[in-house]
């Protein structure tokens, strides 16, 4: 039932969450409002607790340095199903590309939701210093911030995870004598709505052909197939930059016949490309052949004489990566007989 796959969503997540808060400054001015001092608060991973027992078991204030205040921890402190984002746990879906083979597809499972909270404190000696580092991440938390996390990497599967402010507490630790050092610290509570992934699998390929065949009949028993519609898909774009020809005059956006060096290569009713514009020929007539201009979403430019001109043909069509635009190329074909087609063997039977 089960096999080893680890894809660090959870390590990503919390790293994720750490980095949002990297970044914070205080400032502290003199009664002139000119800065006497700018620090960039540090971050580090782990509980208050461990933080404050080093003060409390360290109280001697004619140390150099104790601990530097103000700080910011955090800590991934729980981790919940989440039933309200649940979906169909047997559907899949396949990864738009494959990172080690552009013409292959991976499959896995939709995602299981879960919540993980997140503890957020801020430590510091004075109250202002707090303050400042308050103001500085509420507003961003409406009451949520959405963070993109690139959870699968082999499959560039990034998905936009919202972190959401539950609450926030606030404590003056001030007990003791004179000598023991005071600390205040705010306490943010955060989930962020995460997905778990299964493993990744290897899929069955891309579809390359799909038939269908029309039989006069309810009854396959008795049906005669009568028609076979073929689709397959066909590139819109060159991808093997074959160079077949040139053409031999600078060429307009309005222009549709085209002077090229040799139409050995060309076809009527075939795709051409050239600078990225798509084309079709209608008709050769010598070294000539004309077009019908911006084919396949593209936009008829000027093309300066010497240009190369690509054909797009199966060659190309044996190209499309997963992902890629692409279009189709039809068939028809009528049948008076009961045989029928096996997608196993590839031949009528």
């Amino acid at each position: 039932m089960f096999e080893y796959f680890y894809h660090q969503i959870l390590r990503k997540t919390v790293i994720s969450f750490g980095t949002l808060f990297n970044n914070i400054y205080i400032r502290n001015t003199n009664s002139s409002g000119v800065d006497v001092s700018v620090m960039k608060v540090p971050l580090a991973y782990g509980p208050t607790q461990k933080f404050l027992a080093r003060l409390q078991q360290s109280e001697n204030l004619n140390k150099p340095v104790q601990i530097s205040l103000p700080r910011l921890s955090f800590e991934f402190t729980s981790l919940t199903y989440d039933p309200a984002r649940k979906v169909t746990t047997t559907q899949t879906f396949q990864s738009v590309k494959s990172l080690g083979d552009k013409t292959a597809t991976k499959k896995v499972y939709m995602p299981v939701p879960y919540n993980m909270e997140f503890e957020l404190s801020i430590m510091a000696k004075q109250n202002d210093d707090c303050l400042q580092i308050l103001e500085q991440i509420l507003p961003y938390f409406q009451p949520a911030y959405t963070m993109t996390v690139n959870l699968i990497s082999d499959i560039g599967e990034k998905r936009d995870i919202p972190v959401i402010l539950d609450r926030i507490s606030m404590r003056d630790d001030y007990e003791g004598d004179f000598t023991t050092r005071r600390v205040i610290y705010y306490t943010l509570t955060f989930t962020a709505k995460t997905y778990l992934f299964g493993p990744v699998n290897s899929a069955s390929g891309i579809i390359k052909k799909a038939t269908i065949d029309y039989m006069n009949d309810i009854d396959p028993s008795h049906a005669r197939r009568e028609q076979r519609y073929s689709v397959a898909p066909r590139a819109v774009r060159d991808y093997n930059t074959d160079q077949t020809t040139t053409i031999i005059e600078d060429l307009s956006t309005t222009e549709t016949q085209i002077n090229v060096s040799s139409v050995a290569g060309l076809s009527e009713k075939s795709y051409i490309n050239i600078n990225g514009e798509q084309m079709r020929i209608t008709k050769i007539d010598g070294t000539n052949i004309v077009v019908e201009r911006g084919k396949d979403g593209t936009v008829a430019i000027e093309h300066p004489l010497g240009s190369y001109v690509n054909v797009v043909n199966v060659a190309d069509d044996a190209l499309i990566e997963v992902g890629d635009d692409f279009g189709f190329n039809e068939t028809l074909s009528f049948f008076q007989d009961f045989r029928e087609y096996s997608p196993s063997r590839g031949e009528d039977i």
